[in-house]
């Protein structure tokens, strides 16, 4: 097999983020995969937590100022990297002040969840892959973590489906134990809408869109799925078996899951 470029789209990475079972895989997993000799790129939202100058992030001029439209409005798109040099891996970073300006990452200090969630994720999604278009690298798995990112697979089918940057990508989803509470607005179906996706594209989103219906989407669209923590939402799982999708049971920590995750990559 040849090298594969695989693109890690994430919701948290450790040291920006405290310790989680996904920012934890997110840090070591691509250094992992990388060192198996594939070639990689990571992405994360730059949340207002993250201490710019403390993790030496900067603008990458050339990347940035696009504008992403949702729900009739103009949102920048804002790119910064930042290196972990111990890992010899950089970390894009997507940001907008309306977003992310915010000194949380999904909730605030009382545990209340985001009324925007829903429009954070379609920018965020939407800003990685305008970013991996203006790269000019064409990966060859995009591997998910966090329900944040579980718009990427609608988009690559439909959207960016006839893109010569992901024509041929293949979209995994990993599972996490990281429920939402709150479902999203009532016209998140109208805010997805964008050239190439019709309305039976995401009718499975009509009503209410919560945890294990998001979770749920994001499978059917994906190549395939992995249990990326050991306890994670049983509907959600019982939904993964009932699809047939090719699927990885949970593996352990990185050290012990990344020759299988590897070869998951290699005979999707």
């Amino acid at each position: 097999m040849g090298t594969k470029k695989v693109l890690y789209i994430t919701q948290e990475i450790t040291p920006y983020l405290p310790d989680s079972p996904i920012a934890t895989n997110c840090r070591y997993l691509p250094q992992a995969i990388q060192e198996k000799g594939q070639e990689i790129r990571t992405f994360m939202p730059k949340f207002g937590s993250i201490n710019e100058r403390r993790n030496q992030l900067h603008e990458v001029i050339r990347l940035s100022g696009m504008n992403l439209i949702i729900d009739d409005t103009d949102h920048p798109l804002i790119i910064k990297v930042a290196s972990i040099q111990a890992a010899r891996m950089q970390i894009y970073f997507i940001d907008n002040d309306d977003y992310f300006k915010r000194k949380y990452t999904v909730a605030d200090d009382n545990n209340q969840e985001f009324g925007d969630n829903d429009e954070r994720s379609i920018f965020y999604v939407r800003g990685v892959l305008e970013t991996i278009k203006k790269l000019r690298w064409i990966p060859d798995v995009i591997d998910c973590h966090g329900w944040m990112t579980a718009l990427t697979g609608l988009y690559i089918k439909t959207a960016y489906a006839d893109d010569p940057c992901f024509k041929n990508s293949k979209v995994v989803y990993s599972l996490y134990n990281d429920d939402f509470k709150q479902p999203f607005s009532d016209n998140f179906i109208e805010k997805l809408k964008f050239d190439g996706i019709k309305d039976k594209d995401i009718a499975d989103l009509k009503g209410i869109v919560d945890f294990e219906t998001l979770s749920n989407f994001a499978i059917k669209n994906a190549d395939g799925v992995i249990q990326s923590e050991d306890s994670i939402n049983k509907n959600v799982l019982d939904y993964v078996n009932k699809t047939g999708k090719n699927f990885l049971s949970y593996q352990g920590d990185v050290e012990n899951s990344v020759d299988a995750i590897n070869n998951f990559y290699e005979n999707l």
